[in-house]
């Protein structure tokens, strides 16, 4: 029985109707095989990335706000100078203008405890805030203890969860000076307000004859924005004596820190899965449409049989959403597996064992999916139901249209191959057709231009962002476990000044200096940050500058910009900086791009900082050679001459950041999903042409066209489309790098250098331009190798 004649035996009427509609949709997904194909990868592929993008976003910032509301955060944590200020004095800061709430004051010293845990020769422990506090219970910033007891007496101590480290737990002892302290509890902070907490009596002697400085714990009426924060904060200053306030911590900043293990792949995974949305919109539009217009007379025939508009609309939704149904739950399951490890850093924050994306994602995206597929499939088959039953009935394989015909004429008297320019005049028979199938190679071409300067970027940035990568040798004088028996821990560390006589007297030695590391206090900042010291000539220093310029004198520093949000200063504004009871101010000339320890490293001399007697971990030269001297030849002696010393040369390690591999990787995984969804587009949309067309190439065919000729005329079709997309998918592409770039930068709390921006040269834009075609000739090679293998006969029947 012939497809006509069973159609006219559907029963169309009563309950029965609904098994005929379901016996028409079977039908029309086993038939379009290439259709359902393309539909199942495109919403596959899509929805991976929407889950991933969507996941991140919610799931990278639940568990610090979770915490954050559950222990009543501060949103500013600030410190007063103890002897500009009494404990009295701060009552009034209490009901200053935004504040809801307040807890405090609390003594607060910073001091270096040594622990009884092993420590490598030549490691200064780090300045830790220690916060005298009757209690872990608190209107503001209670405090969660994950192990142990709160401090009872004098000689206890309890550690936030960040600042136990390595062998430190219950029991565990530590020192500072002749002052012993145990271990009796891990706590955590939401607010970050302290590295450690005390009863308020272990204070005085842990401060000696300092005074000790009081801490004040705020949450404000309204603290979202840093906008709102900065004006609870004015407020305070205003409440307090003028001069009073030492330092402040913002609870933006410790949640910007918690977050950037995964902030940073928010903004270009969501560019990504926006593009992969619009992309597979415009992709499944084009499959179902195609596959509408293909099937005008069938839907004549149903009509004439008695189905309604409505129920064609139905009958047409359905066959998209069989395909987009599978493709929505792949897509599901393959974005929670993209989704895993980049998950695992944000578990590692407070202790879970894993954050997977939330079951709302899972649901919602997919289901957002689903109802895009049902209005792209509904919207035009309606319309096609809607034409008279009579000229539904009457079209038949497309010609092309008088349109095509004429510009096939004014092409054919190009001195062109005659397969070149039916080729180029093919798109302009089907001009809707082809219009679509070029703004499906645009967002192939955007994507391939976006993951370009995107990877171009990164590159630099891992370069850039690393100011101890200096010089084109280095020489550490701390070096590895030695080989021998029981020589399980480091060496001591070279003598720096013998070290430094062996580099001078070494041939091919140009510049050098040295770098040593410590934790210094800073006033506000709970734990210090790191201070890395310079000595010598930092010309060979590879520092790039987001503003202002490099210390040149003493006095002078430079600070990454999370130092400088973190404190809230300015370049041109100074700090203090304090070292058990020292103190000494330096002035801020400039902000270094520096992605090293958080972003959260001050820089200068060690004549700066000479006042506070610091305690450094072994010291690293940085040596550039001599014009004319190779850098490994160089280091081979050099490692001759300072190793018997104890120390090593080698030549600068340009080492590998695991974090921007990873987002290398996904950024390759995910251009590689829109290549793929729109070569699908152009496969789709070529494989209707041809299937049209298939009777003009029979008699192509007839008049001595070849099989290559046929293949030339198919991917000249395209190519043309895809030369135009590649011209408007670049710019595009170019923009969003760099609006998405700054955005990256900002979520991990710092300023991307316009240098490290601007990755485009010219040679390369025209690189990327040809892209357009590229994506556009692969979508179409398997329909032009169909279209050569069909058979002349074959072709010529064809109706």
């Amino acid at each position: 029985m012939s497809a006509r004649t069973h159609d006219r035996t559907l029963p169309v009427t009563g309950t029965r109707r609904g098994g005929a509609l379901g016996r028409v949709v079977r039908a029309g997904v086993g038939r379009r095989r290439t259709q359902t194909a393309v539909m199942v990868l495109t919403t596959l592929l899509s929805v991976a990335a929407a889950v991933l993008a969507v996941g991140l976003l919610v799931a990278s910032a639940a568990p610090f706000d979770r915490a954050f509301a559950r222990q009543h955060g501060a949103h500013l944590t600030v410190e007063f100078d103890g002897s500009a200020v009494s404990a009295d004095g701060l009552a009034g800061t209490a009901r200053a203008p935004r504040v809801a709430a307040a807890a405090g004051p609390f003594g607060v010293v910073s001091v270096r405890l040594r622990s009884d845990a092993a420590a490598p020769p030549g490691f200064a422990p780090p300045p830790l805030t220690v916060v005298g506090r009757a209690s872990a219970a608190a209107p503001v910033d209670a405090v969660a203890l994950t192990e142990g007891r709160w401090a009872l007496a004098p000689g206890e101590i309890v550690l936030e969860r960040g600042a136990a480290g390595q062998g430190l737990g219950i029991g565990s002892r530590m020192w500072a000076g002749a002052v012993e302290l145990t271990v009796v509890g891990i706590g955590a902070s939401a607010g970050a307000s302290a590295d450690a907490w005390v009863v308020p009596a272990q204070l005085t002697p842990l401060a000696g004859d300092r005074r000790p400085a009081l801490q004040m714990l705020y949450r404000f009426t309204g603290a979202d924005t840093r906008a709102e924060v900065a004006a609870g904060r004015a407020a305070i200053t205003a409440a307090a004596p003028a001069g009073a306030v030492a330092g402040t911590q913002s609870y933006l900043d410790v949640r910007e820190a918690v977050q950037e293990s995964t902030a940073a792949f928010v903004p270009f995974v969501s560019a990504f899965a926006l593009l992969g949305l619009a992309l597979s919109v415009l992709v499944i539009g084009i499959v179902v449409s195609g596959a509408v217009s293909a099937a005008t007379r069938r839907i004549g025939i149903l009509k004439s049989l008695g189905f309604t508009p409505f129920q064609v609309g139905r009958a047409y939704v359905a066959q998209a959403l069989l395909p987009g149904s599978v493709g929505a739950l792949l897509g599901v399951a393959l974005g929670n597996a993209l989704a895993v490890p980049l998950m695992a850093e944000v578990a590692e924050v407070y202790g879970t064992t894993t954050v997977p994306i939330p079951l709302r994602v899972d649901v919602l995206v997919p289901a957002a999916a689903l109802a895009v597929v049902t209005v792209t499939a509904f919207v035009p088959a309606l319309r096609a139901a809607r034409l008279p039953t009579a000229s539904a009935l009457r079209v038949g394989p497309a010609a092309g249209g008088a349109r095509g015909r004429r510009i096939r004429g004014l092409l054919g008297r190009l001195p062109l191959p005659r397969p070149v320019t039916l080729g180029l005049a093919g798109p302009f028979a089907r001009p809707a057709r082809s219009a679509t199938t070029a703004a499906a190679v645009t967002f192939g071409a955007l994507a391939v231009t976006f993951a370009v300067g995107l990877g171009s970027t990164l590159v630099a940035v891992k370069a850039d962002g690393d100011p101890d990568r200096g010089g084109d040798v280095t020489v550490r004088t701390l070096t590895g476990p030695g080989e021998g028996p029981g020589e399980s821990m480091p060496r001591e560390p070279a003598d720096p000044a013998a070290v430094a006589a062996e580099i001078g007297e070494l041939a091919g030695t140009g510049t050098v200096y040295r770098t040593v590391r410590t934790r210094i206090g800073v006033a506000g900042l709970k734990g210090g940050a790191p201070l890395v010291a310079y000595e010598g000539d930092t010309a060979g220093s590879r520092h790039t500058m987001v503003s202002g310029r490099w210390f040149a004198a003493t006095g002078e520093a430079v600070a990454a910009t999370r130092f400088l949000r973190a404190t809230g200063l300015r370049v041109g504004e100074t700090v203090a900086l304090s070292e058990q009871g020292r103190t000494v101010r330096v002035r801020i000339v400039g902000e270094v791009f520096d992605l090293g320890d958080d972003g959260m490293t001050l820089r200068t001399t060690t004549g700066s900082v000479a006042a506070l007697h610091l305690r450094y971990q072994p010291a690293d030269f940085a040596v550039t050679v001599a014009a004319g001297t190779d850098p490994a030849e160089y280091a081979a002696r050099l490692e001759g001459a300072v190793g018997p010393l104890g120390a090593q040369a080698a030549v600068t390690d340009e080492s590998r950041s695991s974090v921007i591999m990873a987002m290398q990787a996904l950024i390759v995984m995910l251009t590689v999903m829109l290549v793929v969804v729109a070569c699908l587009g152009v496969l789709n949309a070529v494989v209707l042409d041809t299937r049209e067309r298939v009777r003009d190439l029979g008699v192509c065919k007839a008049l001595g066209m070849t099989p290559r000729q046929t293949v030339a005329q198919v991917l000249t079709s395209v190519g043309g489309i895809g030369l135009v997309a590649g011209a408007v998918g670049v710019p595009l592409g170019v923009a969003l790098h760099r609006w998405v770039m700054p955005a990256m930068g900002r979520a991990v709390g710092t300023t991307i250098p316009p240098a490290d921006i601007d990755v485009y040269g010219v040679p390369l834009l025209a690189l990327l331009a040809a892209a357009g075609v590229g994506i556009a000739m692969a979508g179409a090679l398997l329909p032009a190798g169909w279209a050569a293998r069909t058979g002349t006969a074959r072709a010529l029947r064809a109706e």
